[in-house]
């Protein structure tokens, strides 16, 4: 396995060679596995960003976020002028069905909720939003209820895994009714919210358990 010290310097670059992140002062904890992120970043992308780069290392089993989102004052957006740009973002992107999105913001946090078709625009919804001037957090709480009533097919699924970058041989696929659960081990946590993003891509879905465990052995 690696070392505590031997992920936490992983991490630690990851996030340092993003150009996002280059002047954020984000610090980073690593205990068995789980990576702590704190520190104070500008903007709601710059957390984001470094959420991501920490998950794609390896041997990260569990992610604690604890960055905070400090505007600058030149920065500041009422609630009213967030939600308005907000319902701009979403209106503009033709990939989403705005009028079935509700909106609401408190504090510069952004709630999104509401029943779409597609994970896809669920995850679309939020990436218009994230980059938004003013906006400190995103919780997205949109539901998926698909209009296609075709039957799921556990090989479907199984061969969309087989067909990533990710390693499938330790993924195993169930399927009951318009669920798909994935149990097994994966080598990191960015594959194990991949293989749930590819499950998410199936026709007829509307709900993905994943189950998987994040098991990573250090290459001696």
């Amino acid at each position: 396995m690696k070392t505590n010290s031997e992920l936490q310097r992983d991490v630690q670059e990851a996030i340092e060679w993003e150009p996002l992140l280059k002047a954020a002062e984000i610090g980073v904890i690593a205990k068995e596995g789980i990576i702590t992120l704190t520190g104070i970043v500008d903007s709601y992308s710059k957390k984001t960003e470094a959420e991501e780069a920490a998950k794609k290392v390896a041997g990260v089993k569990a992610l604690v976020e604890n960055i905070e989102v400090k505007l600058p004052n030149s920065w500041f957006k009422t609630d009213e002028e967030i939600a308005r740009d907000v319902l701009n973002a979403l209106k503009s992107d033709w990939t989403v069905p705005d009028d079935k999105i509700a909106v609401k913001v408190e504090d510069g946090w952004v709630t999104l909720e509401g029943e779409l078709s597609w994970n896809y625009q669920r995850e679309a919804a939020k990436n218009d939003i994230k980059n938004l001037t003013g906006v400190t957090g995103i919780s997205n709480k949109i539901k998926i209820k698909s209009e296609i009533h075709d039957e799921i097919e556990q090989k479907n699924v199984k061969r969309a895994l087989k067909r990533s970058t990710i390693d499938d041989s330790n993924i195993e696929v169930s399927v009951s009714g318009t669920t798909v659960t994935l149990t097994g081990v994966v080598d990191s946590l960015y594959e194990k919210e991949e293989a749930g993003r590819i499950a998410w891509k199936t026709p007829g879905i509307w709900h993905v358990k994943n189950q998987l465990a994040v098991d990573y052995e250090y290459a001696l």
